[in-house]
């Protein structure tokens, strides 16, 4: 495997930041996790905007163009001769010391890598998967913004960790009111009625690229959408329920803390919008190979 770092590409074993590195001491940093179909990295222009986006707001400077950044990420997946599989891109705010002052880190590091990937057993994808709610509430949009994809992903470890002593993979996490915020590292989709609900952004639901991609495709079917605030009691009463995510694409789930979601199958409209989704992803982003 190659891995870029600041402008150079290393075999894996070689591929090392300073222990000095803000990022390793601090969470200083951000990143993107973006996905690999069919020769395209989709939605690649959409998640170099929203790194961005995350580095002007924690005042992180990174230091490449938009367009280089592109164009890095892109030769990454050429050097690994991928075609399908996930990137993992982070920019750190660099080597500085052991205190917290980000001004003592001069230069940013940018670190791209690009590998396969499955997030979740293949049969959860065919059956649906259970899922728990858990007691670790979602960062409080005041504090480290949910928004923000930052490398201090300590709130949602903890409630992948309260998942796994539940027995179960995935975990929905409420905001500070009690509202449905998100999962781990997914989107809340539920169908009430023929009507698709997420979450609002204001909940702390991160701006997903695929949650777009897949409000995208349930309007062009002529599915009514809506982003309303969500209690538990939206989620166990729901026909069908699904979660988004770049690596987790979309998945089905059929209970809730012990509550069977709709008839406790796959729903319709679920694998509807899956196929869409599915034609999505063969044309929507930047060819890799030519």
């Amino acid at each position: 495997m190659k891995v870029y770092i600041d402008g150079q590409f290393l075999d894996e074993a070689n591929a090392k930041v300073s222990v000095f590195d803000h990022g390793l001491l601090y969470g200083d940093g951000v990143f993107e996790g973006i996905r690999m179909y069919h020769n395209r990295v989709f939605k690649l222009r959409e998640h170099i905007e929203r790194l961005y986006w995350s580095a002007k707001a924690i005042l992180l400077e990174i230091p490449m163009t938009q367009e280089e950044m592109i164009q890095a990420t892109i030769e990454t997946c050429r050097q690994n001769n991928l075609r399908d599989g996930y990137i993992r891109l982070l920019v750190t705010r660099g080597k500085g010391t052991l205190g917290l002052d980000p001004r003592r880190c001069p230069k940013p590091s940018v670190v791209i890598i690009a590998a396969n990937l499955q997030m979740y057993p293949a049969e959860l994808y065919q059956k649906g998967m259970a899922i728990v709610t858990v007691p670790t509430t979602r960062n409080l949009v005041n504090s480290v913004n949910p928004a923000i994809k930052s490398l201090n992903y300590l709130n949602n470890i903890l409630a992948k960790i309260e998942a796994n002593n539940a027995g179960v993979e995935e975990a929905i996490m409420l905001n500070s009111d009690g509202f449905v915020a998100e999962c781990t590292g997914d989107n809340v989709f539920i169908i009430q009625k023929g009507r698709l609900m997420t979450p609002p952004l204001s909940a702390g639901a991160l701006y997903g690229i695929t949650r777009n991609t897949v409000l995208d495709c349930a309007r062009a079917a002529g599915i009514p959408t809506s982003e309303p605030l969500m209690t538990r009691y939206d989620v166990y009463t729901a026909d069908e329920m699904f979660l988004t995510g770049t690596a987790a694409e979309m998945i089905p789930v059929v209970k809730v803390d012990g509550r069977v979601i709709g008839n406790g199958q796959v729903g319709p409209l679920t694998l509807q919008l899956l196929a869409a989704f599915r034609e999505t992803t063969k044309t929507a982003g930047e060819i890799i190979f030519a």
